[in-house]
């Protein structure tokens, strides 16, 4: 088996107790330098995923609970650990791994039990080990025999003395980790699966080199510097760290600088604004509509993941694509977020109000546990149960959205659809979630993973707000802002 080199004196701060955060290393005297997971170890412990029972002290026999491999998973997917509420009668907020095991269960990678419970203290068994790494590495694992299956055929895991799996055994540390690792770290393993064939452009925008890292967060360290422009080939993907290769060496990038066409280095020309039409009798100036455009996710919120892509890097590049449109036009733009921040739900309804807004365009990626969905979809909420009271005017807008996201790349028309989300119920204007298509579809990506896809669906979910001015609110004044973009009015559609 191909082994990392990992340096047996590490030079960090103390340890704090397993299953909490550390980011801290040491040198345990019960894995010296002959044990069978010394390397894998050493390797979890130099990124913050695991740390010892003491300074000295890492109990590789020490069986592994249902917290603590949340937990574990938790920081291999970077998610944020914070502890809070959750639905568990047994988890409460002082839990120590309470916020990895809200956001595991909201991403449906581990579940509780029917009479509401979580059992953090129960022990692991290997089947429910192979289960929870190939939901959290989107391995196949619809089953534990599927999931053991899987493991196996990619040389993470092998079976016991019996010839088996066996799956009902609880499991240990030591090979938790070795397990755990190997699904991170292709070079771990014992069996050579994994094809780099996703070619990607890095692009840091600044045009600064980017990182490469030997695990896949910042507390491993980089091994090579890639510049911007150069194209990396990637295998898979942890959370929102891209597992690549440049020039033959292997290792981990960010995945919000990996993007399909290549970096353009000119500025996007921008022409200036058309003259502000007459409004008709009644109506504001075009130059007093704002419309809030809403990137869905950031911060610690990634959103989907999946082909190497992150929805919240998604949403955001084509929500900055869809404002720069507005500053061709009288109509203002302002966005929910402008960068990798994380806003609440109630947040971004209460934003809307705070600009004065006066349509709401909510950005999203779809996914699906299986890779056979796919298509575009718009939702709204009506009146019922919501304090939004804007339905008519919703859907409407829903309507021409959804026909410009169609228009704009072809995908699979799933309608114009009543949901019961947050940004649209707790809103005070006229608003509307756009899921441009399905993460987790290889044909989606064909189009969503490039900047010319992206580019085009921006265009058409600015013209879908011109189409909604022009269509439902009767303003004639908006027809010649469809010249700025060689457009015509889409046809009256609600």
């Amino acid at each position: 088996m191909k082994k990392l080199a990992v340096c047996l004196t590490l030079s960090l701060a103390a340890l704090v107790p397993f299953g909490q955060d550390s980011k801290a290393a040491a040198n345990f005297t019960d894995v010296g330098t002959t044990h069978r997971a010394q390397a894998e170890i050493y390797y979890l412990v130099e990124g913050g995923i695991t740390s010892g029972v003491s300074e000295t002290r890492f109990v590789p026999e020490q069986q592994v609970t249902r917290g603590q491999a949340a937990a574990m998973l938790g920081r291999t997917l970077n998610l944020n650990g914070e502890q809070r509420l959750t639905n568990f009668k047994d988890v409460g907020k002082n839990n120590f791994a309470s916020g990895y095991i809200k956001q595991l269960v909201d991403k449906k990678i581990i579940s509780g039990y029917p009479d509401g419970s979580f059992k953090p203290d129960k022990t692991l068994s290997r089947g429910e080990m192979a289960v929870l790494i190939g939901r959290t590495f989107e391995y196949q694992s619809s089953s534990v025999s599927v999931a053991a299956s899987s493991l196996m055929k990619k040389g993470i895991a092998s079976g016991v003395a019996d010839g088996s799996f066996g799956e009902t055994q609880t499991i240990k540390r030591g090979d938790f980790a070795v397990f755990l690792a190997r699904s991170i770290n292709a070079d771990f393993r014992t069996a050579d699966t994994e094809k780099f064939d996703h070619d990607f452009y890095v692009d840091t925008k600044d045009g600064s080199k980017l990182n490469l890292r030997t695990g896949p967060n910042t507390s491993y360290p980089s091994i090579a510097s890639i510049p911007s422009g150069k194209i990396v080939s990637l295998a898979y993907s942890v959370g929102d760290w891209a597992y690549i290769t440049s020039d033959n060496v292997k290792g981990f990038v960010h995945s919000a600088y990996l993007q399909g066409d290549k970096p353009s280095d000119k500025p996007d020309p921008t022409p200036p604004p058309v003259v502000d039409p007459t409004p008709p009798p009644g109506k504001k100036p075009l130059s007093d509509i704002t419309v809030v455009i809403d990137a869905g996710h950031g911060g610690w919120d990634p959103g989907a993941t999946a082909n190497g892509y992150i929805e919240k890097n998604l949403t955001l590049n084509v929500a900055k694509k869809m404002e720069k449109y507005y500053a061709k036009v009288p109509m203002k733009a302002k966005m929910t977020r402008t960068s990798d921040t994380y806003i609440s739900l109630d947040a971004r309804g209460d934003y809307a109000s705070k600009v004065k807004g006066d349509i709401f365009v909510s950005i999203h990626i779809n996914s699906h546990t299986g890779s056979s969905a796919n298509g575009t979809e718009t939702y709204y909420y009506t009146r019922s149960a919501a304090v939004n009271p804007n339905v008519s005017q919703s859907k409407a807008l829903a309507t021409y959205v959804q026909n410009r996201q169609l228009e704009a790349w072809g995908l699979t028309d799933r309608g114009v659809k009543i949901m019961n989300l947050a940004v649209l119920r707790q809103n005070t204007v006229p608003a509307v979630l756009a899921e441009l298509g399905f993460i987790t579809n290889k044909k989606d990506m064909g189009i969503m993973g490039t900047e010319a896809g992206r580019e085009k669906m921006a265009k058409g979910l600015f013209l879908a707000t011109l189409d909604y001015y022009y269509y439902y609110e009767n303003r004639k004044d908006v027809l010649p802002l469809y010249s700025t973009v060689n457009a015509t009015p889409s046809g009256k559609l609600h």
